[in-house]
């Protein structure tokens, strides 16, 4: 693991601790997880009179959703990077950051103290305030071009972020001062010219690895954080998960959105992450190229990229919940 000096573009307050941000009711009221994907702190049942479905603004072009442990989901624009908050109990949402021409927003995730960080995909990492929509730091991985800063979880002390063109994970501090790392992939990683590589990443069950899912040719991966170095996942029952976009865990239960495929394959995986046992796939007829996943209670939310069609400013989007 190498550390790195990206370029850091602090707003005043010069990395901000998390608890100063929120202070201690919205911290509480933000109850913890680990940022792995698994929190526990949204898993009561979402009460059947919630809607299934909401739509977000004509043009939007989504690509991640994050949720935490309270009802909103939190979903970020290819378009003009800008970050939209739905209440999940109406459906109801707002544009809670707003984006500037040139940004991007795809892969983003919730800490448990109100900060989300935001995959900008050229080369850019953003922290961002969900009580305000304010961009508090801004990290640039890398240059701006010949990189895809793709999809980002949250692990240990450091949010991990992949580069789809490139194969290194990136390590930006949680809410506090500190170096980026970065990470190259070793082992048994197979970078392929010209395509989306790296995407979607989780936490392992024991928090020591990171899991990793190569879009192009569809293989997942167990990637050891002291060394990077990433051993392929056998996959039982299935011979690959291509499309693999974002990844969702709860326990040893791996959620793989599909994207192009319009489908979630959900693999039951061995205590040493070394195998993936296909249980079951989850369609549905709403399904338009869904990408990333998050969970509140007993449902999975995901935002339709609709890749397949027209991506204009007229182009229509939602967002569905599935029952898990």
């Amino acid at each position: 693991m190498t550390r790195i000096h990206p370029h850091a573009h602090p707003q005043p307050q010069l990395h901000p601790t998390r608890r100063a941000l929120l202070g201690g009711a919205a911290l509480t009221a933000l109850a913890a997880t680990t940022g792995t994907a698994t929190a526990s702190a949204n898993s009561s049942t979402a009460p059947a009179s919630w809607p299934t479905e909401f739509s977000l603004p004509n043009g939007f072009l989504p690509e991640g959703i994050a949720i935490g442990s309270r009802p909103y989901a939190y979903m970020g624009s290819r378009a003009n990077g800008a970050i939209h908050r739905t209440d999940l109990r109406t459906g109801e949402g707002e544009i809670l950051s707003e984006g500037a021409t040139g940004l991007v927003s795809v892969g983003l995730k919730l800490d448990h103290d109100g900060l989300l960080y935001v995959a900008g995909s050229t080369g850019v990492a953003r922290v961002v305030d969900s009580r305000t929509g304010d961009v508090l730091t801004t990290y640039q991985l890398t240059t701006a071009t010949g990189h895809f800063i793709n999809d980002v979880t949250l692990l240990g002390d450091r949010a991990w972020f992949t580069d789809s063109l490139d194969a290194v994970l990136y390590g930006v501090p949680r809410g506090r001062a500190g170096e980026v790392t970065a990470l190259p992939l070793t082992g048994d990683w197979v970078q392929t010219p010209g395509v989306n590589n790296a995407n979607g990443i989780v936490g392992t069950p024991d928090g020591h690895g990171l899991i990793v899912v190569s879009s192009n040719p569809g293989k997942l991966y167990n990637v050891s954080l002291k060394t990077g170095r990433a051993t392929e996942i056998a996959l039982s029952g299935a011979t690959d998960v291509a499309n693999g976009d974002g990844l969702f865990r709860i326990g040893r239960t791996l959620y793989v959105v599909q994207n192009r495929l319009n489908r979630i394959s959900v693999f039951d995986l061995d205590a040493k992450v070394g195998t993936a046992t296909l249980r079951r796939t989850i369609t549905d007829p709403r399904f338009d190229v869904p990408t990333t996943a998050a969970r509140f209670g007993n449902r999975l939310y995901l935002v339709n990229a609709r890749f397949t069609s027209p991506q204009t400013p007229d182009t229509t989007f939602t967002a569905v919940s599935v029952s898990i």
